[in-house]
Protein backbone atom coordinates (compact mmCIF):
# COMPACT_ATOMS: atom_id res chain seq x y z
CA UNK A 1 0.00 0.00 0.00
CA UNK A 2 1.29 3.47 -0.88
CA UNK A 3 1.88 5.65 2.15
CA UNK A 4 -0.42 8.69 2.32
CA UNK A 5 1.11 12.00 1.33
CA UNK A 6 2.32 14.02 4.29
CA UNK A 7 0.06 16.97 4.94
CA UNK A 8 1.85 20.13 6.02
CA UNK A 9 0.60 21.51 9.32
CA UNK A 10 -1.48 24.69 9.16
CA UNK A 11 0.56 27.84 9.33
CA UNK A 12 1.26 29.35 12.76
CA UNK A 13 -0.04 32.88 12.30
CA UNK A 14 1.25 34.17 15.62
CA UNK A 15 4.76 32.93 14.78
CA UNK A 16 4.55 34.44 11.31
CA UNK A 17 3.46 37.81 12.69
CA UNK A 18 6.48 37.79 14.97
CA UNK A 19 8.67 37.65 11.85
CA UNK A 20 7.40 41.07 10.72
CA UNK A 21 8.88 43.86 12.87
CA UNK A 22 6.45 46.50 11.63
CA UNK A 23 3.39 44.59 12.85
CA UNK A 24 4.31 45.36 16.46
CA UNK A 25 3.87 49.10 16.01
CA UNK A 26 0.77 51.17 16.67
CA UNK A 27 -1.16 53.62 14.51
CA UNK A 28 -2.71 56.56 16.37
CA UNK A 29 -2.37 54.66 19.64
CA UNK A 30 -4.10 51.55 18.35
CA UNK A 31 -2.67 48.24 17.14
CA UNK A 32 -1.80 48.46 13.47
CA UNK A 33 -4.18 46.50 11.24
CA UNK A 34 -2.54 46.44 7.82
CA UNK A 35 -5.03 45.47 5.10
CA UNK A 36 -3.36 47.13 2.11
CA UNK A 37 -1.36 44.11 0.99
CA UNK A 38 -2.47 44.19 -2.65
CA UNK A 39 -0.69 47.53 -2.92
CA UNK A 40 2.45 46.38 -1.11
CA UNK A 41 3.14 43.73 1.52
CA UNK A 42 5.24 44.12 4.65
CA UNK A 43 8.69 42.56 4.90
CA UNK A 44 9.77 39.64 7.11
CA UNK A 45 13.07 39.48 8.96
CA UNK A 46 14.36 36.93 6.45
CA UNK A 47 14.22 39.56 3.68
CA UNK A 48 15.57 42.38 5.83
CA UNK A 49 18.43 40.20 7.06
CA UNK A 50 19.31 38.96 3.57
CA UNK A 51 19.68 42.50 2.28
CA UNK A 52 21.47 43.96 5.29
CA UNK A 53 23.71 40.92 5.47
CA UNK A 54 24.75 41.37 1.87
CA UNK A 55 25.56 45.03 2.52
CA UNK A 56 27.45 44.35 5.72
CA UNK A 57 29.46 41.30 4.80
CA UNK A 58 29.72 40.64 1.09
CA UNK A 59 28.89 43.36 -1.39
CA UNK A 60 30.40 44.23 -4.76
CA UNK A 61 29.17 44.68 -8.32
CA UNK A 62 28.20 41.47 -10.09
CA UNK A 63 29.55 39.52 -13.06
CA UNK A 64 32.53 41.71 -13.92
CA UNK A 65 34.79 41.39 -10.88
CA UNK A 66 37.36 38.68 -10.24
CA UNK A 67 37.83 39.23 -6.52
CA UNK A 68 36.20 37.41 -3.61
CA UNK A 69 33.41 39.91 -2.87
CA UNK A 70 32.42 40.14 -6.52
CA UNK A 71 32.25 36.36 -6.78
CA UNK A 72 30.22 36.01 -3.59
CA UNK A 73 27.76 38.71 -4.63
CA UNK A 74 27.43 37.32 -8.15
CA UNK A 75 26.65 33.90 -6.69
CA UNK A 76 23.96 35.36 -4.40
CA UNK A 77 22.47 37.37 -7.28
CA UNK A 78 22.35 34.41 -9.64
CA UNK A 79 20.99 32.16 -6.89
CA UNK A 80 18.07 34.58 -6.65
CA UNK A 81 17.51 34.14 -10.40
CA UNK A 82 17.50 30.36 -9.93
CA UNK A 83 15.01 30.76 -7.06
CA UNK A 84 12.68 32.77 -9.31
CA UNK A 85 12.96 30.12 -12.03
CA UNK A 86 11.99 27.43 -9.52
CA UNK A 87 9.18 29.57 -8.08
CA UNK A 88 7.62 29.95 -11.54
CA UNK A 89 8.70 26.49 -12.79
CA UNK A 90 10.62 27.98 -15.71
CA UNK A 91 12.76 25.55 -17.67
CA UNK A 92 15.94 27.49 -16.97
CA UNK A 93 17.20 30.49 -14.99
CA UNK A 94 18.09 31.95 -18.39
CA UNK A 95 14.35 32.53 -18.87
CA UNK A 96 14.31 34.91 -15.89
CA UNK A 97 15.06 38.60 -16.47
CA UNK A 98 15.46 40.87 -13.46
CA UNK A 99 13.62 44.17 -13.92
CA UNK A 100 12.80 47.22 -11.82
CA UNK A 101 9.35 45.76 -11.07
CA UNK A 102 6.29 44.25 -12.70
CA UNK A 103 5.57 47.48 -14.57
CA UNK A 104 9.10 47.56 -15.94
CA UNK A 105 8.81 43.92 -17.00
CA UNK A 106 5.70 44.62 -19.05
CA UNK A 107 7.24 47.76 -20.53
CA UNK A 108 10.21 45.66 -21.62
CA UNK A 109 7.88 43.40 -23.59
CA UNK A 110 6.04 46.37 -25.06
CA UNK A 111 9.23 48.06 -26.23
CA UNK A 112 10.82 44.91 -27.60
CA UNK A 113 7.74 43.72 -29.48
CA UNK A 114 7.07 47.24 -30.73
CA UNK A 115 10.59 47.32 -32.13
CA UNK A 116 10.39 43.91 -33.75
CA UNK A 117 6.86 42.64 -34.37
CA UNK A 118 4.00 45.05 -33.71
CA UNK A 119 3.28 47.75 -36.25
CA UNK A 120 0.42 49.77 -37.69
CA UNK A 121 -2.87 47.90 -37.63
CA UNK A 122 -1.56 45.03 -35.50
CA UNK A 123 -3.84 44.12 -32.61
CA UNK A 124 -3.33 43.71 -28.87
CA UNK A 125 -6.06 42.12 -26.74
CA UNK A 126 -6.56 43.42 -23.19
CA UNK A 127 -9.30 42.96 -20.60
CA UNK A 128 -11.27 45.57 -18.69
CA UNK A 129 -9.78 44.23 -15.44
CA UNK A 130 -6.22 45.32 -16.23
CA UNK A 131 -4.05 47.44 -13.97
CA UNK A 132 -2.74 50.56 -15.67
CA UNK A 133 0.73 48.94 -15.71
CA UNK A 134 -0.72 46.53 -18.28
CA UNK A 135 -2.58 49.21 -20.25
CA UNK A 136 -0.57 52.39 -20.63
CA UNK A 137 2.44 50.90 -22.43
CA UNK A 138 0.10 49.40 -25.03
CA UNK A 139 -1.44 52.84 -25.52
CA UNK A 140 2.11 54.04 -26.14
CA UNK A 141 2.37 51.47 -28.94
CA UNK A 142 -0.98 52.66 -30.24
CA UNK A 143 0.34 56.22 -30.31
CA UNK A 144 3.81 55.42 -31.68
CA UNK A 145 3.16 52.53 -34.02
CA UNK A 146 -0.56 52.62 -34.81
CA UNK A 147 -1.33 49.40 -32.93
CA UNK A 148 -5.01 48.61 -32.27
CA UNK A 149 -6.24 47.82 -28.76
CA UNK A 150 -9.15 45.38 -28.44
CA UNK A 151 -10.96 45.01 -25.13
CA UNK A 152 -12.35 41.88 -23.51
CA UNK A 153 -15.42 42.62 -21.40
CA UNK A 154 -16.32 40.96 -18.10
CA UNK A 155 -19.65 40.02 -16.57
CA UNK A 156 -21.13 41.89 -13.63
CA UNK A 157 -19.48 39.42 -11.24
CA UNK A 158 -16.13 39.62 -13.04
CA UNK A 159 -16.32 36.44 -15.09
CA UNK A 160 -14.86 36.20 -18.61
CA UNK A 161 -16.57 34.49 -21.54
CA UNK A 162 -14.10 32.37 -23.50
CA UNK A 163 -16.26 32.58 -26.61
CA UNK A 164 -16.13 36.37 -26.42
CA UNK A 165 -12.35 36.08 -26.04
CA UNK A 166 -12.09 33.89 -29.14
CA UNK A 167 -14.18 36.33 -31.13
CA UNK A 168 -11.61 39.11 -30.68
CA UNK A 169 -8.88 37.36 -32.66
CA UNK A 170 -8.11 38.17 -36.27
CA UNK A 171 -5.12 37.53 -38.50
CA UNK A 172 -3.70 40.86 -37.23
CA UNK A 173 -3.71 39.84 -33.53
CA UNK A 174 -0.11 39.79 -32.35
CA UNK A 175 -0.36 39.83 -28.56
CA UNK A 176 -2.68 39.10 -25.66
CA UNK A 177 -1.82 40.92 -22.39
CA UNK A 178 -4.02 39.92 -19.46
CA UNK A 179 -4.00 39.87 -15.69
CA UNK A 180 -3.68 36.51 -13.96
CA UNK A 181 -5.61 37.95 -10.98
CA UNK A 182 -7.41 41.27 -10.77
CA UNK A 183 -5.90 43.67 -8.26
CA UNK A 184 -9.39 45.05 -7.53
CA UNK A 185 -11.72 42.06 -7.66
CA UNK A 186 -9.22 39.35 -6.71
CA UNK A 187 -10.63 37.19 -9.50
CA UNK A 188 -8.27 34.83 -11.36
CA UNK A 189 -8.39 34.31 -15.10
CA UNK A 190 -8.23 30.95 -16.92
CA UNK A 191 -4.62 31.41 -17.94
CA UNK A 192 -4.05 28.00 -19.50
CA UNK A 193 -7.11 28.32 -21.73
CA UNK A 194 -6.20 31.87 -22.65
CA UNK A 195 -2.73 30.73 -23.69
CA UNK A 196 -3.98 27.81 -25.74
CA UNK A 197 -6.44 29.97 -27.67
CA UNK A 198 -3.87 32.72 -28.25
CA UNK A 199 -1.38 30.25 -29.69
CA UNK A 200 -4.05 28.68 -31.88
CA UNK A 201 -4.29 32.11 -33.51
CA UNK A 202 -0.54 32.62 -33.75
CA UNK A 203 -0.44 35.32 -31.06
CA UNK A 204 1.92 35.64 -28.14
CA UNK A 205 0.53 36.00 -24.62
CA UNK A 206 1.72 37.87 -21.52
CA UNK A 207 0.31 37.60 -18.02
CA UNK A 208 0.50 40.26 -15.32
CA UNK A 209 1.08 37.96 -12.36
CA UNK A 210 1.82 40.61 -9.74
CA UNK A 211 -1.21 39.60 -7.65
CA UNK A 212 -1.57 35.92 -8.45
CA UNK A 213 2.05 34.99 -7.74
CA UNK A 214 1.56 36.00 -4.09
CA UNK A 215 -1.52 33.86 -3.47
CA UNK A 216 -1.29 30.78 -5.67
CA UNK A 217 1.15 28.46 -7.39
CA UNK A 218 2.38 29.56 -10.80
CA UNK A 219 3.63 27.05 -13.36
CA UNK A 220 4.55 28.91 -16.52
CA UNK A 221 5.23 25.68 -18.39
CA UNK A 222 1.77 24.35 -17.60
CA UNK A 223 0.14 27.69 -18.42
CA UNK A 224 2.04 27.77 -21.69
CA UNK A 225 2.50 31.54 -21.70
CA UNK A 226 5.21 33.44 -23.55
CA UNK A 227 5.73 36.04 -20.83
CA UNK A 228 4.91 36.31 -17.14
CA UNK A 229 5.58 39.40 -15.01
CA UNK A 230 5.72 39.62 -11.23
CA UNK A 231 6.97 42.14 -8.71
CA UNK A 232 8.94 41.85 -5.50
CA UNK A 233 7.22 44.27 -3.15
CA UNK A 234 3.82 42.56 -3.22
CA UNK A 235 5.49 39.22 -2.50
CA UNK A 236 7.06 40.28 0.82
CA UNK A 237 10.22 41.45 -0.96
CA UNK A 238 11.73 44.88 -1.57
CA UNK A 239 10.64 47.56 -3.99
CA UNK A 240 12.58 48.27 -7.17
CA UNK A 241 12.78 44.62 -8.27
CA UNK A 242 10.65 42.39 -10.45
CA UNK A 243 10.92 39.45 -12.79
CA UNK A 244 10.00 38.90 -16.39
CA UNK A 245 9.74 35.26 -17.36
CA UNK A 246 10.16 34.82 -21.09
CA UNK A 247 9.98 31.52 -22.93
CA UNK A 248 13.55 30.84 -24.04
CA UNK A 249 12.95 30.76 -27.78
CA UNK A 250 10.88 33.95 -27.55
CA UNK A 251 13.49 35.84 -25.51
CA UNK A 252 16.22 34.91 -27.98
CA UNK A 253 14.37 36.70 -30.77
CA UNK A 254 13.72 39.95 -28.86
CA UNK A 255 15.89 43.04 -29.33
CA UNK A 256 17.37 44.78 -26.26
CA UNK A 257 15.25 47.11 -24.17
CA UNK A 258 18.05 49.42 -22.97
CA UNK A 259 21.70 49.84 -23.82
CA UNK A 260 24.75 49.87 -21.56
CA UNK A 261 27.18 47.58 -19.83
CA UNK A 262 26.51 43.86 -19.34
CA UNK A 263 23.97 43.56 -22.17
CA UNK A 264 26.64 43.60 -24.88
CA UNK A 265 28.91 41.01 -26.44
CA UNK A 266 31.25 43.30 -28.34
CA UNK A 267 31.38 47.05 -28.92
CA UNK A 268 33.46 48.84 -31.55
CA UNK A 269 33.32 52.34 -32.97
CA UNK A 270 31.22 50.99 -35.82
CA UNK A 271 29.21 48.06 -34.45
CA UNK A 272 27.69 46.45 -31.40
CA UNK A 273 26.60 42.86 -30.78
CA UNK A 274 24.41 41.80 -27.91
CA UNK A 275 24.65 39.34 -25.07
CA UNK A 276 22.40 36.30 -24.79
CA UNK A 277 19.24 36.44 -22.67
CA UNK A 278 18.70 37.16 -19.87
CA UNK A 279 21.69 39.52 -19.66
CA UNK A 280 20.74 41.17 -22.96
CA UNK A 281 17.87 42.82 -21.07
CA UNK A 282 19.79 43.83 -17.93
CA UNK A 283 21.80 46.87 -18.96
CA UNK A 284 24.06 48.45 -16.37
CA UNK A 285 24.38 47.59 -12.70
CA UNK A 286 21.26 45.61 -11.81
CA UNK A 287 19.26 45.89 -8.57
CA UNK A 288 21.65 43.56 -6.76
CA UNK A 289 20.53 43.89 -3.16
CA UNK A 290 16.88 43.97 -4.21
CA UNK A 291 17.29 40.75 -6.19
CA UNK A 292 18.90 39.07 -3.19
CA UNK A 293 16.01 40.28 -1.04
CA UNK A 294 13.44 39.08 -3.57
CA UNK A 295 15.09 35.68 -3.67
CA UNK A 296 14.89 35.51 0.12
CA UNK A 297 11.19 36.46 -0.04
CA UNK A 298 10.36 33.68 -2.50
CA UNK A 299 12.27 31.15 -0.42
CA UNK A 300 10.56 32.38 2.75
CA UNK A 301 7.07 32.14 1.27
CA UNK A 302 7.72 28.74 -0.29
CA UNK A 303 8.98 27.40 3.04
CA UNK A 304 5.65 28.30 4.66
CA UNK A 305 3.91 25.88 2.31
CA UNK A 306 2.15 27.53 -0.63
CA UNK A 307 -0.93 25.33 -0.30
CA UNK A 308 -1.19 25.99 3.43
CA UNK A 309 -0.83 29.74 2.84
CA UNK A 310 -3.53 29.68 0.14
CA UNK A 311 -5.88 27.73 2.42
CA UNK A 312 -5.39 30.19 5.28
CA UNK A 313 -5.86 33.21 3.03
CA UNK A 314 -9.05 31.60 1.67
CA UNK A 315 -10.33 31.35 5.25
CA UNK A 316 -9.63 35.06 5.74
CA UNK A 317 -11.52 35.90 2.57
CA UNK A 318 -14.48 33.71 3.49
CA UNK A 319 -14.70 35.27 6.96
CA UNK A 320 -14.42 38.80 5.56
CA UNK A 321 -17.14 38.16 2.99
CA UNK A 322 -19.44 36.64 5.62
CA UNK A 323 -18.98 39.58 7.99
CA UNK A 324 -19.25 42.28 5.32
CA UNK A 325 -22.41 40.75 3.86
CA UNK A 326 -24.04 41.32 7.25
CA UNK A 327 -23.63 45.07 6.74
CA UNK A 328 -26.64 46.27 4.76
CA UNK A 329 -24.83 49.52 3.98
CA UNK A 330 -21.91 47.83 2.19
CA UNK A 331 -21.81 46.85 -1.48
CA UNK A 332 -19.28 44.17 -2.50
CA UNK A 333 -17.79 43.84 -5.98
CA UNK A 334 -16.46 40.83 -7.85
CA UNK A 335 -17.88 37.91 -5.93
CA UNK A 336 -17.00 35.28 -8.52
CA UNK A 337 -15.44 31.89 -7.86
CA UNK A 338 -11.77 31.32 -7.08
CA UNK A 339 -11.14 34.79 -5.64
CA UNK A 340 -7.88 35.72 -4.06
CA UNK A 341 -7.92 37.47 -0.66
CA UNK A 342 -9.02 40.87 -1.95
CA UNK A 343 -12.34 42.57 -1.17
CA UNK A 344 -13.51 45.67 -3.04
CA UNK A 345 -16.49 47.45 -1.53
CA UNK A 346 -18.30 50.73 -1.03
CA UNK A 347 -20.19 52.16 1.93
CA UNK A 348 -23.60 53.58 1.13
CA UNK A 349 -23.58 57.36 0.86
CA UNK A 350 -19.86 57.70 1.55
CA UNK A 351 -16.85 58.33 -0.64
CA UNK A 352 -14.18 55.61 -0.32
CA UNK A 353 -11.55 58.21 0.59
CA UNK A 354 -13.61 59.33 3.58
CA UNK A 355 -14.15 55.73 4.66
CA UNK A 356 -10.42 55.02 4.43
CA UNK A 357 -9.59 58.16 6.43
CA UNK A 358 -11.93 57.18 9.26
CA UNK A 359 -10.63 53.60 9.28
CA UNK A 360 -7.08 54.92 9.41
CA UNK A 361 -7.82 56.71 12.68
CA UNK A 362 -8.96 53.37 14.14
CA UNK A 363 -5.63 51.82 13.16
CA UNK A 364 -6.96 50.01 10.08
CA UNK A 365 -5.08 50.61 6.82
CA UNK A 366 -6.99 49.94 3.59
CA UNK A 367 -6.83 51.29 0.04
CA UNK A 368 -9.33 53.67 -1.57
CA UNK A 369 -9.53 55.03 -5.10
CA UNK A 370 -9.55 53.64 -8.61
CA UNK A 371 -6.63 51.28 -7.83
CA UNK A 372 -4.94 52.06 -11.16
CA UNK A 373 -7.83 50.35 -12.91
CA UNK A 374 -10.01 53.10 -14.36
CA UNK A 375 -11.50 51.00 -17.19
CA UNK A 376 -12.70 48.52 -14.57
CA UNK A 377 -14.18 51.31 -12.45
CA UNK A 378 -16.14 52.48 -15.48
CA UNK A 379 -17.34 48.90 -16.11
CA UNK A 380 -18.51 48.66 -12.49
CA UNK A 381 -20.22 52.06 -12.84
CA UNK A 382 -18.30 53.60 -9.94
CA UNK A 383 -15.57 56.21 -9.70
CA UNK A 384 -13.73 54.44 -6.88
CA UNK A 385 -13.96 51.69 -4.29
CA UNK A 386 -12.49 50.86 -0.93
CA UNK A 387 -10.31 47.74 -0.90
CA UNK A 388 -9.19 45.47 1.92
CA UNK A 389 -6.57 42.91 0.94
CA UNK A 390 -5.21 40.18 3.14
CA UNK A 391 -1.88 38.45 3.65
CA UNK A 392 -0.82 35.36 5.58
CA UNK A 393 -0.03 37.52 8.65
CA UNK A 394 -3.56 38.91 8.94
CA UNK A 395 -6.10 37.49 11.38
CA UNK A 396 -9.83 37.09 11.80
CA UNK A 397 -9.62 39.55 14.70
CA UNK A 398 -8.24 42.17 12.32
CA UNK A 399 -11.24 41.65 10.06
CA UNK A 400 -13.43 42.27 13.12
CA UNK A 401 -11.56 45.57 13.57
CA UNK A 402 -12.31 46.44 9.95
CA UNK A 403 -16.02 45.75 10.48
CA UNK A 404 -16.12 47.88 13.64
CA UNK A 405 -14.43 50.69 11.74
CA UNK A 406 -16.98 50.44 8.93
CA UNK A 407 -19.82 50.75 11.43
CA UNK A 408 -18.17 53.91 12.75
CA UNK A 409 -17.62 55.29 9.24
CA UNK A 410 -21.23 54.63 8.29
CA UNK A 411 -22.52 56.38 11.39
CA UNK A 412 -20.32 59.41 10.79
CA UNK A 413 -20.92 59.73 7.05
CA UNK A 414 -24.54 58.74 6.49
Amino acid sequence: MTAPAKIKAPIDVAAIRAEFPILSREAYGRPLVYLDNAASAQKPKAVIDAMTGAMRGSYANVHRGLHLLANETTTAFENARATAAKFLNARSPDEIVFTAGGTDAMNLVSYALGASEIGEGDEIILSLMEHHSNIVQWHLLRERKGAVLKWLDISDDGAIDLDAYRSLFTRRTKLVALTHMSNVLGLPTPAKEFSRIAHEHGAKILFDGCQHAVHGRVDVQDIGCDFYAMTGHKLYGPTGIGVLYGRGEVLRDLPPYRGGGEMIDTVTTDTVTYNDPPHRFEAGTPPILEAIGFGAAMEWLTAKGLDAVAAYEASLLAYANDELRKLNFVTLYGQGRGKGPIVAFNVEGAHPHDVAAILDRTGVAIRAGHHCAQPLMKRLNVTATARASFALYNTHEEIDALVRGLHKAHEMLK
